[in-house]
């Protein structure tokens, strides 16, 4: 992962063009495959219900503090010694930004993974891209592309990154207004503070984050022996350890310790944090991101989500 302003090396044009090259390589595949788990996870789901702007009554929920007292409902509060208020069905179109890392870390895939994590990415950008734009939602990709609401946003998604080099950890947040939702789709190697620190001031102008951590199953596992060389994928740097087992128990501890703190920052920041290892099937993470969106800010625990 390479936040902005980060150096990673200068990156000529060749390669440059290689690599958008690989990224183009992916995207026929990667929306086939988007399109088929969209419709599995909307199968049998009829409409998108999220409280919100409307006329529509949905359901009576418990106040919360800080929310407008015109909203309570005296007469079903009335009922027992609760305070409810009364929540209408969601009716306007939504903006939500989507954005995946697509730094060189991510094109890390290990023997036991199933796909790289770039092309985890992608598939879960464009596949809640696709579900969302059936919905009537606006979807739009920071520094690319401009919200739209159109039946082919993953089709057009997918265009915009095929030209694209390498796409930095975090979006700029230029553009990104208020009341819209962002997800982010990302490794999160980097330090967490400096992510947090990235992210904050969105979260305090009122943007909804969504962060969908992708990991290889080796980099939770460390599963190396022996002799092994490490090369950092955006700065070159290596590490050669003689007995790389010796390593493995404070690698695992420092990185749950990393995990746990972010995931635990950013619930107190109000934004979710979904995790997903590319060695599992990319439903998983999907369902979970469909129903962080759906519910608005009441966040249901769902399929390996967090």
């Amino acid at each position: 992962m390479a936040l902005i302003g980060e150096t990673t090396g200068p990156v000529s044009p060749r390669d440059a063009l290689m690599r958008a090259r690989q990224r183009a390589a992916l995207m026929p595949d990667c929306l086939v495959e988007a399109r088929r788990i969209a419709n599995t996870v909307i199968s049998g789901w009829h409409g998108r219900r999220k409280r919100g702007i409307g006329e529509n009554f949905w359901q009576f929920r418990p106040y919360a503090e800080g929310e407008s007292l015109s909203r309570i409902d005296w007469r079903r509060s009335a009922r027992d010694d609760h305070t409810y208020v009364r929540d209408r069905e969601w009716e306007a179109a939504h903006t939500i930004w989507l954005h995946a890392d697509l730094s060189a870390s991510m094109r890390y895939k290990s023997r036991t993974a199933m796909v790289s994590k770039e092309s985890r990415a992608l598939l879960l950008m464009l596949a809640i891209a696709d579900i969302l734009a059936r919905s009537g939602e606006r979807i739009g990709l920071p520094g690319l592309l401009q919200p739209l609401a159109s039946r082919h946003a993953a089709e057009r998604l997918a265009q915009a990154l095929m030209v694209e080099g390498d796409l930095p950890g975090l979006p700029e947040p230029n553009g990104m207004r208020t009341a819209a939702d962002l997800v982010l789709i990302s490794d999160f190697l980097d330090d967490p503070d400096l992510i947090l620190a990235r992210l904050k001031p969105l979260a305090d102008r009122g943007i909804r984050g969504h962060a969908v951590e992708v990991a290889d199953p080796a980099e939770a596992l460390f599963p190396y022996a022996g002799r092994t060389e490490f090369v950092d994928p955006e700065s070159g740097a290596r590490l050669t350890a003689g007995r790389a087992e010796t390593l493995g128990e404070d690698y695992r501890t420092a990185y749950q310790a990393r995990r746990s703190y972010l995931g635990e920052r950013l619930r107190q920041m109000g934004w979710h944090h979904i995790i997903h290892q590319t060695d599992r099937p990319a439903s998983e993470p999907l369902m979970a991101l469909y129903n962080t969106l759906s519910a608005g800010s009441g966040y249901r625990q769902a399929g390996g989500g967090r």
